[in-house]
């Protein structure tokens, strides 16, 4: 194959600034016949466009508010997130109120025993470090209890 150019034409060259305001005149004409051709060549498009100027601004218009629902729903800060969010604070809060009951408990505990009262000192005894008074005898449940089986009914079987 043979890729010479043996013959390229005319190839027109705009004017540029070294070459004068009287060579960018004398290429006015071929300048404003060559912006013709180009505007008879968009002309088809741009009426077509115009025609149809409110539906393309309808269409894009709705394409933003999509994203933007997407963006509100789904984003960084969205309500999925926020929805997240607060039912971990609702967790938080229940976890913090659990607390504070158990730290009232413990602490009306610790001012039971801090009195020396014998009955709290007793009880505490008994219960925990199952002690027991002289001639009592003190039973302690085994932590892992057999699982009992149901009774097979045969009766289903043939």
């Amino acid at each position: 194959m043979d890729f010479r150019v043996t013959k390229l034409g005319k190839v027109r060259r705009f004017p540029g600034p070294e070459d004068g305001l009287r060579a960018v005149a004398r290429h006015a004409p071929q300048a404003e016949e060559f912006a013709e051709r180009y505007a008879e060549r968009l002309a088809p498009q741009w009426k077509r466009f115009y025609a149809l100027r409110r539906r393309i601004a309808t269409v894009t218009l709705g394409v933003a508010a999509c994203l933007l629902l997407v963006h509100v729903v789904f984003g960084a800060n969205g309500m999925v997130v926020y929805q997240q969010k607060h039912a971990e604070v609702l967790e938080l809060r229940a976890k913090a109120a659990k607390m504070r009951q158990e730290n009232e408990s413990l602490t009306q505990q610790n001012a039971d025993l801090g009195s020396q009262s014998s009955k709290a000192v007793e009880r505490e005894a008994r219960e925990h470090l199952h002690y027991a008074r002289p001639g009592e005898f003190v039973y302690v449940p085994s932590e892992t209890q057999p699982a009992t089986t149901p009774a097979e009914n045969h009766s289903a079987k043939r």
